[in-house]
């Protein structure tokens, strides 16, 4: 693996597998909502000079797909890590259910990851690994649904598993291999340093 893009790279889980494959020797190009504030990333591009660069991405903006691959150019990517997303508001329980609410998350788990390949599909393709990954929960699985609650944010990841499913079925005669991932539960960032745990396909 060459070349890497990792979306909402500025902290968590993407701030953690930026540094690890930046420590690997691969290329990567991490993004952020606000690069300019994005302090941990820029002292990794000073570590890594040449080949760690940070770039702007808003999930939340309809035309930050087009401006990441005008950033991009026809520079192959090996893996794309759609990592950005959010998580709503809290108390999101059956009568407390805002529809505005669902529908911007969805827009951004779901919709902001789908775009953001179809922007890069090009740069996907001309890579030699042409992996997708996307990151989605085991909240939003419909099978291990054991709980209940939390509807906005298990509806936008479901949402993003069916689309992620769809990538995985109409790309797969260009030779690209897409996954959904979960993370599992992850170290906040007050306890300690936050490192990428192993994660899962599903």
């Amino acid at each position: 693996m060459k070349t890497v893009l990792i979306t909402g790279a500025n902290r968590g889980i993407g701030l953690g597998h930026a540094q690890r494959f930046a420590q690997r020797g691969i290329e990567v190009f991490a993004t952020a909502r606000a690069p300019d504030a994005a302090d941990e990333l820029h002292r990794l591009a000073q570590a890594y000079p040449g080949r760690f660069t940070v770039l702007h991405y808003d999930a939340h903006a309809a035309d930050a797909p087009v401006r990441l691959k005008s950033a991009l150019a026809d520079r192959p990517l090996d893996l794309v890590l759609a990592n950005a997303g959010a998580s709503g508001e809290s108390g999101q329980a059956l009568g407390n259910i805002h529809v505005d609410g669902v529908l911007d998350l969805i827009r951004v788990n779901a919709l902001a990851p789908l775009k953001l390949v179809e922007a890069l599909i090009y740069n996907i393709t001309l890579s030699e690994r042409k992996l997708v990954a996307f990151q989605s929960s085991r909240m939003g699985s419909i099978g291990d649904n054991h709980s209940g609650g939390s509807y906005e944010y298990r509806l936008s990841k479901a949402a993003l598993n069916m689309g992620a499913r769809n990538v995985a079925h109409d790309l797969k005669s260009r030779g690209v291999i897409a996954v959904t991932l979960h993370p599992g539960w992850v170290r906040p960032a007050w306890a300690g340093q936050v490192h990428p745990c192993r994660w899962r396909t599903r």
